[in-house]
């Protein structure tokens, strides 16, 4: 610990960061703020247990059903937008129990919905819902954490996510096996897909009541000029050592006399700081390397090996329940190995299974259906490629990408710089999403353009980030902010 970033030894706070992690309060309150995390996966996922009732209930082809089903990304990339600079000017907490809410609405309107374009409007109000608990969990987490387990307490988030798509997978099958169909009525006579969405709710309230049990972010009330309550939680947090001397700290990476804004994000003698860039690539490859293929559209592989519909969606919980488990992986080795070295191991890991799959899906034979066919040891390959991807993903791009965007940002920047990288994020998950489908004759090229971006996030991270296992939030604001992309990189 001591010593990192060039700080002096007695500013690294050793003494009240091992009091702090051998205490219980730093898990609670990380894992309340990671609760936003559980539905913005079951949110985002719920989805595919009712398309074809929704296609079918309203009569819309398949444009229209494609937008209502990317509508929430939309949303989700407006609210990580506006999250941050909502976040510098009521709070961290607030803004969680301003998700809550949208949660619920959207939980309610969009089972309730009387035509599609009530889904899609309440789709969206979800969809915001999701891009601000994406902004505001890893943010707080962050803010909130010793250096020492802030990388184990902010995969919370990726846990949350991935744990959130399981749930949705699972209470989808029952109300689905409970009706007999999700297209057929359960209780009081509402069809299963409805209580999908409805289900929402019971989370939604769970996040909301519980936003009112954690502290405020320190450094959000020393920037609010709070010092007492500050004061008062890092306390709580860390004892009653060095106190003074952390708040010092604080002020200084805060110091300004003017409103935080968009503006911040730029140079003094223009263009965005570097950091700023590398948050937007990490965003963009986490994406672009399609994992959100293998979980929207898996059943397309797994049905090309032979398996039936059935089969395919008890498949697709089984690989959730895999990224589950990988995820736990990374929790256990990312304060311990660092956050680069598992990133440069899960691009090679996805580059090699990608192109595995690109490989065996170029040489698929097309059947009378339209769908690739692999006989054989072809499909087996395929098969374990795909969920070695999962691994792959899972054990470190999935949550790595989340701890870093809530720790590697300045102070100063933090909100707005973390906004604009996950609104990025959003926006390249819709992308991949809405093209697939115009790619699902052609798989093997597919797969090849995600092969080659894993590759290419390889080369982005050796490159250009920095490693910032257990270095404090305020060591990495002189570096950043001072020196140009490539220096610091180097240095990292």
């Amino acid at each position: 610990m001591a010593g990192h970033g060039g700080a002096p030894v007695g500013d690294d706070l050793p003494i009240a960061d091992n009091e702090f992690s051998s205490g219980k309060t730093a898990v609670r309150i990380a894992s309340v703020a990671a609760l936003g995390g559980l539905l913005f996966g079951y949110d985002s996922a719920v989805i595919n247990g009712a398309v074809d009732s929704i296609q079918e209930d309203f009569g819309i082809g398949n444009a229209e059903l494609g937008f209502a089903v990317a509508s929430a990304l939309l949303g989700a990339a407006a609210g990580a937008m506006t999250a941050g600079r909502i976040a510098d000017r009521i709070g961290r907490i607030a803004v969680m129990k301003i998700a809550a809410v949208l949660f619920l609405i959207s939980a309610f309107g969009t089972g309730f919905a009387p035509e599609v374009w009530a889904v899609v409007v309440f789709r969206i109000v979800g969809g915001v819902g999701v891009g601000v608990a994406s902004v505001i969990a890893p943010a707080y987490i962050a803010e909130t954490s010793p250096p020492s387990i802030r990388g184990r307490l902010g995969s919370l988030q990726q846990l949350a996510i991935v744990s959130g798509i399981f749930l949705s997978f699972v209470v989808n099958w029952l109300l689905q096996w409970a009706a007999g169909g999700p297209n057929e009525p359960l209780w009081f006579g509402v069809d299963a897909w409805r209580w999908m969405f409805l289900a929402m709710a019971v989370p939604a309230v769970v996040y909301g009541a519980l936003a009112f049990t954690i502290p405020e972010s320190p450094r959000y009330l020393v920037a609010s000029h709070r010092i007492p309550e500050a004061r008062r939680v890092l306390s709580t947090l860390l004892g009653g050592k060095n106190l003074e001397i952390t708040i010092h700290r604080i002020q200084d990476t805060l110091e300004r006399e003017d409103k935080p804004s968009w503006r911040d994000l730029r140079k003094p003698t223009g263009g965005l700081y570097g950091i700023v860039w590398v948050g937007l690539g990490l965003s963009i490859f986490q994406q672009f390397v399609g994992i959100n293929v293998i979980f929207y559209y898996s059943n397309v592989l797994w049905q090309a090996v032979g398996f039936s519909a059935d089969e395919s969606a008890i498949y697709t919980v089984i690989t959730s329940v895999i990224n589950v488990l990988t995820t736990l992986i990374a929790i256990a080795l990312i304060d311990k190995i660092g956050r680069k070295p598992l990133l440069l191991i899960g691009s090679t890991g996805m580059a090699i299974t990608l192109i595995t799959m690109a490989v065996i899906f170029a040489n698929a034979t097309i059947g009378p259906d339209g769908n690739p066919s692999l006989p054989g040891a072809s499909g087996v390959i395929a098969l374990i490629a795909a969920n070695l991807f999962v691994v792959a993903f899972g054990m470190s791009w999935g949550p790595v990408v989340w701890v870093l965007l809530g720790e590697m940002f300045p102070n100063r920047i933090r909100a707005a710089a973390l906004g604009l990288a996950a609104a990025g994020q959003w926006a390249a998950n819709w992308l991949i999403t809405v093209t697939f489908p115009g790619l699902r004759d052609h798989l093997g090229l597919a797969y090849g353009f995600y092969g080659l971006c894993a590759v290419l996030s390889g080369l982005f991270v050796w490159r250009w980030v920095m490693e910032t296992k257990g270095v404090s939030l305020e060591d990495m604001h002189a570096d950043i902010m001072t020196q140009d992309l490539p220096t610091a990189a180097k240095e990292g």
